[in-house]
């Protein structure tokens, strides 16, 4: 009895330190899924495609050629740069596409929107956007700064709205450039930091986009002023960067593609948003497939595969490349070859001008 007893507590306190040495925490805990399905990874596009969401951040002095390598390997035909800047450094980007590539990138502006209000900054800077587009801008980038970090001339927080700056919406409608902006960030980043925020994971490796009411103000204003400048201005077309953050709620988006139809979405960043709810996103897509364009934000061409996978297969339950975006596995819409034309090209070629056409295949 005495003997059973020792092994009994031996036995106990080898599964004690057999637990105790498993004590993982959430970041870690990354299984390996075991289930066995069909894979049909896509490693190269099936049409020629523009991504109107790319940043080259050294454009104006970059060597272009290995992009250009890469791009080739993924079938992306044109490259839409959003990072022009504006002036000297957007002139220089130009030029080194028009000396290079002069079919394979093309430029958007941006605007410094510190200081409206400021004597003559409207003017000055109505000024400054027309001569970037006569200088080669096909259109104009806006950055999440605007509603969230610019201060007019007396310090305070930049509406998207604000009427200082409808005159810039407006010359943007007058030369025939769309605005591709993005406003504010996931909803997520504004909720109470618990367990039950969706983006725990990527708010607990990443504290700073975290977000509050005063910081830099409520997520539905921010949003509800982008709404309202795009109402104002419907002669003005306008891409919706990171499908204006309601992804994870088609249903509102269609809503507000049906009141605004001057805006266009950009899927840049939110693929897998799209990957894990597949049967209701193809039917978005379908329905609205004139609107919705091809974007892929950062450049990591090793990235763009598991864009391609959601879109053009039928796989299930493949994962995301960054699991602090999404843990979540995801499914392949498999998108029809009119409705992938249209998110992948055709769509661009309609909204962006001066992309050349000759480099698809109708």
């Amino acid at each position: 009895m005495k003997k059973k007893s020792i092994l009994f507590i031996v036995l106990l306190l080898s599964n004690v330190i057999f637990i105790f040495s498993q004590d993982l925490t959430f970041e870690e805990y990354n299984p390996t899924s075991t289930l066995v399905v069909p894979k049909n990874p896509v490693i190269k596009a099936k049409f020629p495609f523009i991504d109107v969401h790319g940043h080259q951040y050294r454009m104006p002095e970059q060597d272009l050629a290995p992009v250009v390598a890469a791009m080739d390997t993924l079938n992306m035909a044109i490259m839409v740069n959003l990072s022009g800047r504006s002036g000297e450094l957007l002139q220089k980007s130009v030029k080194n596409i028009n000396d290079n590539y002069p079919n394979r990138f093309v430029v958007f502006a941006n605007v410094n929107f510190d200081g409206a209000g400021g004597e003559n900054w409207t003017e000055n800077t109505v000024a400054q956007l027309r001569n970037d587009v006569e200088n080669g801008a096909v259109g104009l980038k806006v950055y999440k700064s605007l509603g969230m970090y610019n201060k007019d001339i007396d310090g305070n927080r930049l509406a998207i709205d604000d009427v200082r700056l409808d005159p810039i919406w407006a010359l943007c409608g007058e030369l025939g450039i769309p605005v591709l902006i993005h406003a504010a960030d996931p909803k997520s980043f504004w909720d109470e930091f618990d367990g039950a925020n969706e983006r725990w994971l990527e708010l607990k490796t990443k504290p700073r986009r975290k977000r509050s009411a005063h910081d830099p103000a409520p997520w539905e204003q921010i949003i509800g002023e982008q709404h309202n400048m795009f109402k104002k201005h419907p002669k003005t077309t306008f891409i919706n960067a990171h499908m204006g953050w309601y992804a994870n709620d088609l249903g509102k988006l269609g809503t507000l593609l049906d009141e605004i139809p001057n805006m266009n979405v950009g899927i840049g960043a939110i693929i897998a948003e799209l990957g894990r709810q597949p049967r209701f996103a193809k039917q978005f897509i379908e329905k609205y497939q004139d609107r919705v364009l091809f974007g892929k934000d950062s450049w990591k061409p090793e990235e763009f595969p598991t864009y391609f996978r959601v879109l053009e297969t039928a796989d299930e339950y493949f994962p995301y490349h960054k699991k602090y975006h999404a843990f979540w596995a995801m499914y392949g819409l498999d998108l029809s070859d009119e409705v992938l034309k249209k998110v992948y090209y055709k769509n661009a070629l309609r909204i962006v001008p001066k992309l050349d056409a000759s480099l698809f295949p109708e």
